[in-house]
């Protein structure tokens, strides 16, 4: 079994199983789903679920955020939903719009990053004297680089077709059509062309993002179009001869110069705004690209990064969204710096590391979003560098890589001047303004150890005894993701009895399949995991029953779940329980109140808020 696929499996069945996937995607940290029906899926299960950092729903997508190593889990997923469907979304115009743009540009953004980055790294190598751009090595490492840009028609083509529910090699030949030789020639030389008598307005559609995606949205309609009134014997070859002859003359004549225009007016449009402010209008990106990021409404404003550097040769909104990253960074690292907590403390270097290279869900979902403060500070150090790199003439001149790496495009070709300091000056204000106003104004309620009250002080809300037995520190279980608090503080109990009873009134969150553990919520908010055993749930069930489903009210005493606990002995498994407030960020603190032998009446945990 592959490292991670037991948790794409639990995914898979917590979104409603594989006939409720119609698509699904990733990018740097989230899996994009798209359901048949969203009431199916299990979003708080899903975010109790280990290596599941939360989940969000937007832009008529169901997202499972899990980080870094999204992408492993996207391959357990064994092609799972990854086929484009051709049913009509009956969402909103703008979710389809922002699922459409996000579809498109998702599978290309890694490759773009990394050629942005090498070009960049051409730009200090000559700004340095290491190269010049007459060696050929700049010539052989500025073609890599530049490839991607310049047949971007091509590429996305490709990736157009494929969202659009088309034949993707269609959508390379439409592209690359585009860009053929001749034709560019024909534009470099201004000389005339006709098509059936009809002249064509020569563009340059090299680099260029709107032409391409209006062409193949048209051959993948001609594309279905056809198929269905074509013979089985021949549509294989008669319907891409005939999109392909009619979407590339149409493009040329009317597709490509409308769309190019567009392109144009976007652009001047987008500049308008910049010329009247550039200072505000890279502090206003810098404030809210992180809230754009939360809805998924990022997407859109991807195409006109991409469309500025094809029109203009720069783009600003990459500043605004390079001092918005270095915002989250220096809230997160705040935090990290004042925790006590070691589960703080570890998540908080991983999430400020993360960070640093561009990816800040980890630092906003797991530790600045659920202080509120901090987030909110990370907003205010992205606008004041945005201030900062709008006022210095910052721009980026390719799309560089995230975080850190989105540095080097932002030196223009003539070398190093004020504009590339503008972002090293801006992201590290960016950084420091956070980190400060974060450090003295948003003080972690489960760092000030020192005036946390004693239980007869502030009694809290009370956890009874979930099972009959012995209490153990939970330190002493003989599992690192317990005993290490990574779930949540709590306590573990040995039981004498095969009963779980509720241990407050409240509500069933989650009864695992294999009925070995059980999700619950309080009437007052506290939720807990009682887990029973240790790696029991490769038990499948056996030696379990439960006696509660999921969403159903319980009172204090209630029977939940009964167990064997000489059959699980017998088995092989440690019968150990864990009792996890797993929301234990979310409180002061979690106390035990009691040792020894239990009964289920007894009050052991107090949940200080």
């Amino acid at each position: 079994m592959g490292k991670y696929q037991a948790l794409a499996q639990d995914i898979v069945r917590l979104v409603g199983g594989e006939d409720n996937v119609k698509t699904v995607f990733h990018c740097a940290t989230r899996l994009r789903f798209k359901l048949k029906d969203e009431q199916q899926a299990d979003a708080e299960a899903l975010k109790q679920v280990d290596g599941i950092i939360t989940v969000v729903k937007s832009g008529g997508q169901f997202q499972v955020v899990i980080g870094n190593h999204v992408g492993e889990v996207y391959n357990e997923l064994n092609g799972i939903g990854q086929e484009t469907s051709e049913e009509t979304e009956k969402t909103s115009l703008f979710n389809r719009f922002i699922d459409t743009i996000a579809g498109i540009f998702t599978p290309i953004l890694g490759p773009m990053a990394g050629s942005g980055l090498l070009k960049g790294l051409l730009a200090i190598l000559v700004a340095t004297g290491l190269l010049t751009p007459t060696m050929g090595t700049y010539i052989v490492l500025n073609a890599t680089a530049d490839a991607l840009f310049y047949f971007l028609p091509v590429v996305l083509g490709h990736s157009a077709a494929k969202k659009f529910g088309g034949n993707p090699y269609i959508g390379m030949i439409i592209g690359g059509a585009l860009v053929y030789p001749s034709i560019v020639a024909l534009q470099a030389s201004g000389d005339g062309l006709t098509f059936l008598t009809i002249p064509v307005v020569l563009m340059s559609y090299a680099s260029s993002v709107i032409p391409i995606i209006l062409a193949t949205f048209v051959s993948s309609k001609l594309e279905k179009f056809f198929n269905r009134h074509s013979h089985e014997a021949v549509k294989n070859f008669t319907t891409p001869m005939l999109v392909i002859m009619l979407v590339v003359p149409l493009t040329f004549l009317a597709i490509g110069p409308l769309a190019t225009y567009a392109s144009q007016g976007l652009a001047a449009g987008y500049s308008f705004i910049y010329n009247l402010s550039p200072v505000i209008a890279i502090a206003f990106i810098g404030a809210f690209w992180q809230i754009f990021v939360m809805f998924g409404l990022h997407w859109g404003l991807v195409p006109i990064i991409i469309n500025n550097l094809s029109v203009n040769g720069f783009d600003t909104i990459t500043v605004g969204v390079l001092m918005a990253t270095f915002g989250q960074v220096g809230a997160v690292f705040a935090i990290t710096m004042r925790a006590k907590d070691p589960k703080i403390k570890g998540l908080g270097t991983s999430s400020t590391i993360a960070g640093i290279f561009g990816i800040t869900e980890p630092a906003m979902y797991g530790l600045t979003l659920p202080r509120k403060k901090p987030f909110i500070f990370g907003v205010v150090g992205g606008a004041v560098g945005g201030l900062v790199g709008g006022a210095l003439g910052t721009a980026s001149y390719a799309l560089g890589g995230l975080g850190i790496f989105g540095v080097p495009v932002m030196i223009p070709q003539d070398g190093i001047n004020l504009s590339f300091w503008g972002a090293l000056i801006g992201l590290a204000v960016a950084t420091v303004v956070s980190f400060g106003l974060t450090y003295f104004f948003a003080r972690d309620k489960q760092q000030v150890t020192e005036e946390v009250p004693t239980i007869s002080e502030q009694v809290g809300l009370p956890v009874l005894a979930p099972v009959k037995g012995q209490i153990i520190s939970l330190d002493e279980v003989n599992d690192t993701v317990f005993s290490s608090g990574a779930m949540g503080k709590g306590l573990a109990i040995i039981p004498d009895e095969g009963v779980v009873y509720a241990p407050f009134d409240g509500e069933v969150v989650t009864v695992y399949p294999s009925k070995h553990a059980i999700g619950l919520r309080s009437d007052t908010g506290v939720e807990i995991l009682v887990h029973i055993g240790l790696d029991t749930v490769q038990l499948n069930g056996q030696y379990f029953e439960s006696l509660v489903d999921n969403g159903q009210s319980i009172r204090v005493g209630d029977p939940l779940i009964r167990f064997n606990i000489e059959q699980i002995k017998q088995a092989g498994y440690d019968i150990i329980t864990p009792v996890i407030v797993t929301n234990t960020a979310s409180y002061l603190d979690v106390l035990p109140t009691y040792q020894g032998t239990v009964e289920p009446s007894r009050d052991v945990l107090r949940v200080l808020v």
